[in-house]
């Protein structure tokens, strides 16, 4: 079947480009036809051998999946596909002057490629980033993490090597998107050749695209319908159950069990990921990199991103958390924070503020003071809102406390984690999230390499926390 599968892409590969040749005139002369019906039946024949060829497979979670997308070609994608969302349902793009030049092995990767990204949520996740990374870096760090779980790579594919050698990095496998886009970001601002900067919003030909680029290989996501995380993530859930018809690898059992949880039963410290995730980078002036806009301009510095996730940890002293629990979830918050720049106030308080100080690691945090006063949230607020830069408020309480905040947060997000035998927060408008501490398993021992890390398998690729 393979080899038939071979010859007869290459005979649609040779129709391929007859018909976008006639695309390519017929736009030059002003108009936009559509592709001919003959073709589309035969190509979409074509791919319905592959997909039969996929539920066939050991792991056909992809083939059945596959079978439920809605399906088109699009002579214009940067890629071989692309995925988007539109009317309830998913859509696959297809070029097919790109597709039809892989192997069988090649086209089924690309195809689980894009796959990966839905489940994954990707495409929500890349529009959190956008204000504060260019789409080349976001483009490139989501393909990093995809392709680390695929065989039968297609020869242009961005993996870690490539990203490595082509920006003078060291990334390792099994990191998060996050920490992946920060590196990569890094790395192009620093280049000083202006050919090397991809501007947004730069295009090329609208109709025919001949060859990937990755830095519009997911272009089509932006014309998905506008609809909210959780009701994309209940659609995509439906797709999994209607696919998941055998056993499935670790890495996509793990993934899918994180996106179908409901928000009530996820632990907290998804949120602070998503939290920090979201906090807006800067950037600061640097001669190392000439000036984007103008280039020729040696005297004017250019930019580099200076993202300092500010927070603040508050803990309640005189409340029902534990030392072991404190630390547990300290824990939780460094291995979080790693993937960015950070500085972090601990705040110790009950019905004024105790001690504040400065932490960069467990090792500096200090034995709590042995005071039971009562319980006031306010001074914690007060202080936060006179500090500057204040990104995020991490309060660890048992929930017993004011009811009403003396004045509420300025400019920065807070998290409330109840701990103990806390159920309730008794403030009645919080300002922030507020969640649950229950008790989890450390997910991160810093004496393994990241060979051994296996961080509780909330994604597919056992590292990677989806954005919720």
């Amino acid at each position: 079947m393979e080899h038939n599968l071979t010859v007869e892409a290459i005979l649609l590969y040779q129709k391929a480009s007859l018909v976008a040749d006639d695309l390519r005139k017929q736009q030059n002369q002003g108009t936009r036809p559509p592709v001919p019906r003959a073709f589309a039946r035969e190509f979409f024949a074509f791919i319905d051998r592959l997909n039969l060829r996929l539920m066939e497979d050991k792991d056909n979670f992809f083939g059945y999946f596959l079978f439920q997308m809605g399906k088109e070609i699009r002579f214009s994608i940067a890629d071989a596909t692309s995925v988007t969302f539109k009317g309830t349902r998913y859509i696959l793009y297809f070029n097919p002057l790109i597709f039809l030049a892989l192997s069988p092995e090649q086209m089924e990767t690309s195809i689980k490629h894009q796959i990966l990204h839905v489940v994954s949520m990707h495409l929500v996740r890349a529009k959190e980033l956008k204000g504060s990374y260019s789409k080349q870096a976001i483009n490139l760090a989501m393909d990093v993490v995809v392709n680390t779980y695929l065989d039968h790579l297609p020869p242009f594919s961005t993996t870690i090597d490539w990203v490595n050698i082509n920006f003078d990095l060291l990334l390792t496998p099994f990191e998060s998107f996050e920490y992946y886009v920060e590196k990569i970001q890094t790395a192009l601002d620093l280049r000083t050749d202006k050919k090397d900067a991809i501007e947004e919003g730069s295009r090329r030909d609208e109709t025919i695209a001949v060859s990937y680029s990755p830095d519009q290989t997911h272009d089509a996501w932006d014309e998905s319908d506008d609809i909210d995380e959780q009701t994309l993530r209940k659609f995509t859930a439906k797709y999994i159950d209607s696919a998941h018809k055998g056993q499935l690898s670790n890495y996509l059992e793990s993934m899918i069990s994180a996106l179908k949880a409901e928000d009530e039963d996820l632990p907290w410290h998804w949120y602070l990921k998503k939290l920090v995730g979201s906090i807006a980078s800067g950037k600061k002036k640097t001669t190392a990199r000439r000036n984007r806009r103008q280039p020729e301009r040696l005297d004017l510095p250019g930019h580099l991103r200076a993202h300092v996730a500010r927070l603040i940890v508050a803990v309640d002293i005189s409340g029902s958390i534990s030392d072991s629990e404190f630390k547990q979830a300290m824990q939780e918050v460094f291995h979080i924070v790693r993937n960015y720049k950070h500085d972090i106030t601990l705040i110790e308080c009950d019905d004024e503020i105790r001690r504040v100080y400065q932490v960069r690691e467990l090792a500096d945090i200090k034995n709590r003071l042995d005071v039971r006063g009562g319980t006031s949230y306010s001074p914690v607020f007060q202080y936060a809102n006179e500090a500057k830069d204040t990104d995020l408020l991490i309060y660890f309480t048992d929930g017993k406390g004011e009811t009403k905040l003396a004045e509420p947060p300025r400019g920065y997000k807070v998290l409330w984690v109840l701990s103990g035998r806390g159920e309730t927060l008794s403030v009645q408008e919080p300002w922030g999230l507020v969640k649950k501490l229950k008790a989890i398993k450390a997910e991160y021992d810093p004496a393994l390499d990241f060979d051994n890390v296996e961080r509780g398998g909330f994604s597919m690729n056992n590292q990677e926390s989806m954005h919720l």
